[in-house]
């Protein structure tokens, strides 16, 4: 959270919320000495780097409201309003260079993307990653007066489905729909261990480590992290590692990988959170050979964004997309099939 100097001088208080890095969410208290003043005026000049059109788009697709209340631009702010907006992340800070890099793409109109991004692939730019990334290839692939919008990510080690917006409403609507809750995400992944439970929900605040900040991981305080929830049920128990699917409710970073750690059940081949070494099994050899092959077809997490349904921002239809596992997960998959019938015989 954060409140700027101005909040501070006017007793009018700003909250900032970013989930999945790719939308803010700014709470607002307006001053008790407010005059009466459209409320796209009044965020424009609240807000800094905030254009009059994102603004705008934010009202067109419901993303501001006053009281609990939906609001169009127009609205007039009165003392003590409590005001809520929705806003996807500003335009990069740095120029990014448009670079062919292959995108699978699954679907595709005016407004959207859905693509099935590989493993191996760095979706947003950022420190260290200012090409070959996700974006760099949408904006060689878009024409010029489109450009790519993110209203949530996958990890660069996670392969699946991700939608992109081609139009600034469209990602306003979208961003909307990531911050209620609404969008349909279900993923799947090969965890450490037999889950007791044949299925279940994970609620834990996560927040960055406090020793080893580029992790993250589960505070039971809630007054550190974010609200986080996981609803998870077995597909397959193979003895020493289980298959499961795993629907998100919120999106926070790494939610499923830290959940899943915290359940004591790490991702298979996580190498970030431990598990790219043997977690559960025997002590045999054969055993440890076995792992490491899998580990070799199957060099990072075993985490897949199979399906993903949503809201379409010009039509309102319902949208939902699935997608196949990667043909190295499926591999893996077989060889603990044939593993674990031998291993019965």
């Amino acid at each position: 959270m954060a409140i700027d100097q101005q909040s501070k001088q006017t007793n009018t208080s700003d909250e900032l919320e970013i989930e999945d890095g790719s939308y803010e969410h700014f709470s607002i208290i307006i001053d008790k000495k407010q005059e009466p003043i459209r409320i796209d005026k009044f965020l424009l000049h609240r807000l800094e780097k905030t254009s009059r059109n994102r603004i705008q788009n934010a009202a067109k697709s419901g993303s501001i409201r006053v009281n609990n209340k939906t609001v169009k631009s127009n609205y007039k702010v009165r003392p003590l309003d409590k005001v809520s907006l929705i806003l996807p992340n500003p335009e990069y800070e740095t120029e990014l260079k448009p670079e062919p890099i292959d995108l699978n793409i699954v679907f595709e109109d005016d407004d959207i993307l859905v693509i099935n991004k590989q493993a191996g692939l760095v979706v947003h730019p950022g420190v260290g990653n200012w090409s070959g990334t996700l974006i760099n290839g949408l904006l060689h692939y878009l024409p010029e007066d489109k450009k790519p919008g993110l209203a949530h990510r996958i990890d660069k080690n996670t392969s699946g489905l991700l939608v992109v917006a081609k139009t600034e409403y469209a990602l306003s609507h979208l961003a909307k729909q990531f911050f209620d809750h609404t969008v349909n995400r279900k993923y799947i992944a090969l965890v450490w261990g037999d889950i007791e439970s044949e299925k279940g929900t994970i609620t834990g605040n996560i927040g960055r480590d406090l020793k080893q900040r580029k992790q993250f991981t589960v505070f039971p305080d809630e007054d550190y992290g974010k609200h986080a929830v996981t609803h998870y049920k077995v597909l397959k128990r193979f003895g020493y590692v289980t298959l499961v699917e795993c629907q998100l409710e919120t999106g926070r970073t790494h939610q499923i990988r830290v959940h899943m750690k915290y359940l004591g059940h790490t991702l298979f081949n996580d190498e970030f959170y431990g598990g790219n070494k043997i977690l559960k099994g025997t002590v045999y050899t054969k055993y440890k050979q076995f792992v490491e092959n899998c580990f070799k077809i199957l060099p990072r997490q075993a985490l897949h964004a199979k399906t993903i349904g949503f809201i379409h921002p010009t039509t309102e239809k319902e949208m939902l997309f699935d997608s196949d596992l990667p043909e190295e997960f499926e591999q893996v998959l077989k060889k603990w099939e044939v593993y674990t019938s031998n291993s019965m015989q």
